[in-house]
């Protein structure tokens, strides 16, 4: 384990050092309260080969990536060149198709636009890789439900569907918006929507990972055996009405080849918002915590504090359609997993692989944690959980 931890912190940097004995990879974690960086540590293997991690080492974060652009999302509604109650289809007017004429920007930011459903709306994953197709893809479907009567964890789709609103209102890629609105004023070399070609060498490969759904990088003959009994499972479940649809789960996570995007090199070319992001636990912290400050980190400010306190304010507690369990969705982000209920102000985002982030505007608190490979549900693992104690009890007993 390298890097550095205030005597303070101590408790993640034992949390930290065990996780790095006990899982194979290698991972990072960064912690900033009250606006300084406490917690900056790294250690494990980065490659197969056994090259360390380092400082800079960047990891592909797979839903993670859906709390950076939700942020920048929220600079565009601080500069005033959009509103959460407009309809999306006041900034991109094709999406007024099929019933969509009045889903809100605030329906998107809390999955209960009704767009869940990926694997029956495309073919085949690689056409993820092409962003027009995606949201011309989405601007043609009816949603699920009536906009705003429920909630469904809109896994991938909310990438495309947040990002082009962005795209929309600022006349720029999202990849640029997030490089010059987002990490250039905060200074941050590990925020990536992608990877640019420089900066690939730093990239930690994704190492094999396990799946809840039991579906993860596995002969492909098992993987279709392991669809079809949970298709078959799902058809009963909704038969009965239970909360409890593998088919939907599927419907909004597992587009047919998503294994194979996923670890291919075209990857690193496209802009998936829900999936790709390249990013270094410090940088990520960095930006958490701008949530955390109520909108300042050290000398910059991106946005106020009334912003902060609409983004972090609870839009529901329904179970979700999708995960199961009640997110607490905000504007963009969702509860803190595993928190015990210590943290009801606290909100963030987790991703499939275990990396995520979250900031506590309460303590003025941030943590953020990358890795390479992982376990758990689409929202994350134990590991992410077990650090986010550490740093809360932490904190609290500066107080």
């Amino acid at each position: 384990m390298y890097g550095h931890s205030q005597p303070n912190f101590s408790p993640v940097a034992r949390a930290f050092r065990r996780q790095l004995r006990n899982v194979e990879g290698g991972a990072a974690v960064a912690v900033y309260h009250r606006g300084e960086l406490v917690v900056d540590l790294w250690g494990g293997e980065r490659t197969d080969d056994g090259d360390p991690w380092e400082s800079d080492t960047l990891a592909m974060c797979f839903s993670t990536t859906k709390g950076v652009v939700s942020f920048a999302l929220h600079l565009q509604a601080e500069a005033g060149r959009l509103a959460y109650d407009e309809p999306v289809a006041t900034y991109w007017p094709e999406f007024a198709q099929n019933g969509k004429a009045g889903v809100t920007v605030r329906h998107v930011l809390t999955h209960s636009a009704g767009l869940h459903r990926l694997r029956s709306v495309i073919d085949d994953a690689e056409q993820m890789l092409d962003w027009d197709y995606m949201v011309d893809a989405l601007a043609e479907q009816p949603p699920a439900y009536e906009p705003g009567t429920r909630n469904g964890y809109h896994a991938l789709t909310y990438g495309w569907l947040a990002g082009e609103i962005v795209q929309r209102v600022t006349g720029r890629s999202l990849v640029d918006v997030i490089a010059d609105d987002v990490a250039a004023p905060l200074g941050l070399d590990g925020l990536f929507l992608g990877c640019p070609p420089e900066q690939r060498h730093r990239v930690a490969p994704l190492q094999a990972l396990g799946s809840t759904f039991g579906v993860g990088w596995m002969p492909k003959p098992v993987r279709a055996l392991q669809m079809q009994i949970g298709n078959q499972l799902g058809r009963g479940l909704s038969f009965a009405r239970s909360p409890i649809n593998t088919r939907r789960m599927v419907n909004a996570l597992l587009p047919r080849g998503i294994e194979d995007v996923l670890i291919s090199p075209e990857i690193m070319d496209a802009s998936i918002p829900a999936a790709n992001g390249f990013l270094t636990a410090r940088s990520l912290a960095a930006m958490y915590a701008v949530l955390a400050g109520e909108g300042t980190l050290g000398d910059v400010r991106l946005l106020s504090p009334e912003r902060v306190a609409e983004i972090g304010e609870v839009q529901t507690n329904r179970r979700d359609l999708v995960l199961i369990i009640p997110m607490r969705w905000r504007l963009g982000y969702h509860r803190l997993l595993g928190a015990r209920g210590a943290a009801p102000a606290a909100f963030g985002h987790f991703g499939f692989g275990g990396s995520g982030a979250w900031a506590d505007p309460s303590r003025d608190l941030a943590v953020a944690m990358v890795c390479n490979r992982g376990t758990g549900t689409p929202v994350g693992d134990l590991r992410l959980i077990r650090l986010s104690r550490a740093a809360i009890e932490a904190a609290d007993a500066l107080e």
